[in-house]
This record gives C-alpha cells, structure tokens and sequence, in this order.
C-alpha cells in the first residue's frame, strides 16, 4: 500500500506540470504585435539605450518573461497586454532562426500579429542622413548572387555584383505595398531630432552638400541585408545596382543585417503580409572624416554607441529615441486597432 501511495505522488507531481503545459498551450496568448530588435547595450531599461530599450521601457516592462526554446541564448521574450519582443541577435542566421522560434512557440498565438523589426544601420549618401528614420517597402539580400574580387576583374566597373535570378526568392522580397503606405502616411511627419556635433560631422565629410546637413526625416527606403559589415563607395554602388536590377519601389537606403532573412522566415510562415521594418540611420555606408578600413577595423577600438565614435559621432542615443518616436504611433495603432 505504501508503495502505491509513494507511486501515485510520483505520477502526480509528474503530472501537474504536464496538464500545467498543455493547458497553456490549449489556450495559447494572443499577440497582437511582435517587436524584433536585435541588440542590447547593458540592461534592457534604465541605462545608455539600444534597440530595444525604449520599447521594453513603455510597453514590457512589468511584463511576463519566457524562455524560448531554439531562441537566441540567453535571450527572453517579454510579453505584456498584446505586446511581445524578442531581442534576435545580430545576423542574419541570428535573426530568422530567433524570429521563426518566437512565431512557432505554441504558447503564443500569432495568427493576427504584426510583426515589427526594429533597429539601426549604416544608411546612403545624398539620399540620407544619420538620424533619419526609415519605413522599408523592399528588403534585399546583399549576399546572394555573386560577388567578384575588383583584383579579378576584367573591365574596369564601379561594380561588382552579378544578378543571378536563381536566387530570387529568397534574396529579394517586396512588402505589402498597403501596409507600408498606411504606415507612412501616420508618421511621415513626426518630428525627429539630430545634434549639434552629428551635423558639423556631417559638413565636415561632405563640404558644401545642402543635403549632408539637411534635419533628419521619416523616409520610405529599400534596405540592403548583409552578413559583412561592409562599407565604401563600390558597395554603396552594388547596394544601389541590386536595389535597380529588382526595381524596388523606393530608393536604396540602407545596409543592415537582419531584415531579408526575416522577410524569408515569415514569407515561409505565411505572415509577410504582416512585417513592418522601421529602421534608424546611425552611420553612412561610405568611410568618412579620414576613416579607411584599416584605421576603422584594424586600427582603433569604436564603438558606434560611444559619444566620441568615428563613424557615428554622437548621434546613437538622438537615432534609438527617433526609432521609438515612429514606432511607437504604428505599435499604438495596432493595439487600437487603427492599423
């Protein structure tokens, strides 16, 4: 008999957590939108902020905090009345292999939700400036077709990116053309800022340039998405080559990391229709001020968050408050149901 009674606590503290489980997944949370940044500085409110620190700070905060099974390490999603975000990690392969985890969780009922990816890039020159805040209507994948050594060339050309259109579905995806533009018109113009020093940095590396010292706005762009870091005028020329060749909607405006291999992941969930990319620029895609790649990634220890930083000056912090300024009316849209 006391075996038996031994045997039954067993199977019932055993059990508890599995009807506990199922339960929750019988009824799984609604989310009404996903926030997808993809880096940290420090903690995730209440110190010097990065992509996802406003964001956590007025809509998670308080909320509940879930591990997440094939997720980045470390990494929780934070979920708090509809809202849920997931910090992805940096890449490409970071980046989709963390955002389908999260849709996939049985927890969660996506179904409906809107997913946002948030976040900040190396941005085009004439086109742009650092400060200036994005809405994506076309995503590219920087790294499918193929690339040539200029040392390898035979022609001389500003360019070299060669289209092969064996790739196409995965490396170019063109967003929901409605979506974007409801998205634009309500907060095409919201006031953003810039600073002092940003803006003599700016003049300094394009002398007598009107738009190099313009005040940064809320613009529809294509962005360019690439697992190297890469910078200078022949890749801004290939970024510019790819964005003519798939005739994206917009012009090219950005270089990034995440943003196409997400598209790739909700294409595959059938949740496309649904991406938003806000993006914010805090550096140009070309070396300025005397900067060149040795000097930049061999030579000194920057960091685009830094105050003093050569790429960035110090317009990091005013970029990440801009970034929440726009996404923020198009996360309250969705939660009142005006998007």
């Amino acid at each position: 008999m006391r075996k038996f009674i031994i045997a039954a606590l067993i199977f019932a503290t055993v059990l508890v957590p599995v009807v506990a489980e199922t339960a929750t997944v019988d009824n799984p949370e609604k989310i009404e939108v996903l926030i997808l940044p993809k880096f940290e500085n420090g903690e995730m409110g209440g110190d010097f902020p990065g992509e996802a620190q406003y964001y956590y700070e007025n809509y998670l905060a308080g909320g509940e905090e879930y591990e997440i099974q094939g997720g980045y390490p470390g990494h929780k999603l934070y979920v708090k009345d509809g809202v849920a975000l997931y910090v992805t990690g940096m890449g490409k392969v970071n980046a989709s292999m963390s955002a389908t985890a999260v849709l996939l969780d049985p927890r969660f009922d996506f179904s409906d939700a809107y997913i946002i990816s948030t976040g900040c890039g190396g941005t085009a020159t004439e086109y742009t400036v650092m400060g200036d805040v994005f809405i994506m209507s076309a995503c590219i994948d920087y790294d499918l077709g193929h690339h040539a050594d200029p040392r390898e060339m035979t022609m001389e050309s500003e360019t070299t990116w060669f289209h092969d259109g064996s790739y196409d579905d995965a490396s170019y995806k063109l967003l929901n053309q409605d979506l974007v533009a409801a998205v634009y018109e309500m907060v095409k113009d919201t006031e953003i800022a810039t600073t002092e020093r940003t803006r003599n940095f700016m003049a300094a590396a394009f002398p007598g340039a009107e738009w190099a010292v313009r005040d940064p706005e809320v613009l529809l762009g294509t962005t360019v998405t690439g697992d190297n870091y890469w910078k200078g005028v022949y890749d801004e020329a290939n970024a510019r080559l790819m964005t003519e060749t798939y005739n994206a909607p917009d012009p090219y405006a950005m270089s990034e990391m995440e943003d196409a291999a997400i598209a790739v992941a909700l294409d595959r969930l059938g949740m496309l229709d649904r991406y938003i990319v806000i993006r914010d620029s805090v550096n140009m895609d070309v070396f300025m001020n005397g900067a060149n790649p040795e000097y930049l990634w061999a030579g000194v220890e920057d960091s685009l968050a830094s105050e003093n930083s050569v790429e960035s000056a110090d317009i990091f912090a005013t970029a990440m408050e801009n970034n929440y300024k726009v996404g923020s009316i198009v996360v309250d849209a969705i939660l009142d149901g005006t998007l």
